[in-house]
């Protein structure tokens, strides 16, 4: 018996490739890749590596920030019709700092499915790795190049009370951590190049021994920035009782400890913990 490859339902699939080691390529990428009617690339020579390396043959078409508004009409109408097609970046998951946000949005606007195909993310994986807090984070992106811009983003990113996501180019990278240390403090941060590739490396430190290293030693290849989440001192215990024990009165549990962490400058974690212990009359 000669067993076939069963169609996948028509859609639109994002589908994530590898960031650098193309062993990242998972199963089922590779399997909806060769079966769909088109692969939509970000560049489509950069695509043909990949897809040599798995034997994709599918037809491969260009989407990328300079077409996109032309060719999206078109391309939905190939969805309507029962098309399935394939979304794929550079690198990684598409849609994080990619092209694809409008696509998917109209997609889903007109009911055409839309299916993640999950792997690699150059954000997730420097995060996994760089041993800061990853309980909660906040993906920023690439900041903006001009000074007076990336500083009034960073000015916006401030009280942020969790671990800062970034993405950086080596050319702009030193001036990037001086402005952070001047805006957000001398926090702790990770330096992560070339995820998953033969240089793969991990720079950790303050933010402004990290400025003055990459100022004198650009770095080169893909850049992802991981800065810790401000600390804060531990208030006075007998403080934030008395505050949580009046704020109780009137508030529910989670309302008291997001005032305290305002008020007293607590971490709202310690603060919800404190305040449910009092609630219970601990």
């Amino acid at each position: 018996m000669t067993s076939h490859a069963i169609r996948p339902e028509p859609g639109l699939y994002v589908t994530a490739t590898p960031i650098g080691n193309l062993k990242d390529m998972t199963f089922r990428a590779v399997e909806i890749m060769k079966a769909a009617d088109l692969i939509l690339c970000e560049d489509t020579r950069q695509t043909a590596k990949l897809c040599a390396a798995y034997g994709i043959e599918t037809r491969r078409a260009p989407y990328h920030d300079h077409n996109a508004a032309k060719v999206r009409p078109g391309i939905l109408r190939q969805l309507n019709g029962g098309s399935v097609i394939c979304l794929v970046s550079d690198a990684g998951t598409p849609l994080i700092s990619d092209p694809g946000f409008k696509l998917v949005r109209e997609a889903r606007s007109e009911g055409i499915a839309v299916y993640p195909i999950p792997g690699a993310s150059a954000a997730i994986a420097a995060l996994s790795a760089a041993g800061a807090p990853s309980d909660q984070f906040y993906f920023a992106g690439f900041l903006p190049p001009k000074a007076g811009a990336r500083s009034r983003a960073l000015e916006g990113l401030k009280s942020v009370d969790a671990t800062l996501v970034f993405y950086e180019t080596p050319s702009r990278l030193a001036a990037c951590l001086t402005e952070m240390a001047a805006v957000l403090g001398d926090r702790k941060a990770v330096i992560a190049r070339e995820l998953t590739k033969l240089h793969e490396t991990f720079h950790e430190g303050a933010l402004s021994g990290l400025a003055a290293g990459f100022e004198t030693s650009p770095p080169k290849g893909e850049i992802v920035v991981i800065v810790h989440p401000p600390e804060v001192s531990a208030p006075d215990a007998a403080a934030l009782d008395a505050f949580l024990e009046g704020s109780l009165q009137t508030m529910r549990v989670r309302d008291a400890a997001a005032a305290a962490a305002v008020t007293l400058g607590v971490a709202r974690k310690d603060a919800y913990a404190r305040a449910l212990a009092l609630k219970k009359g601990e």
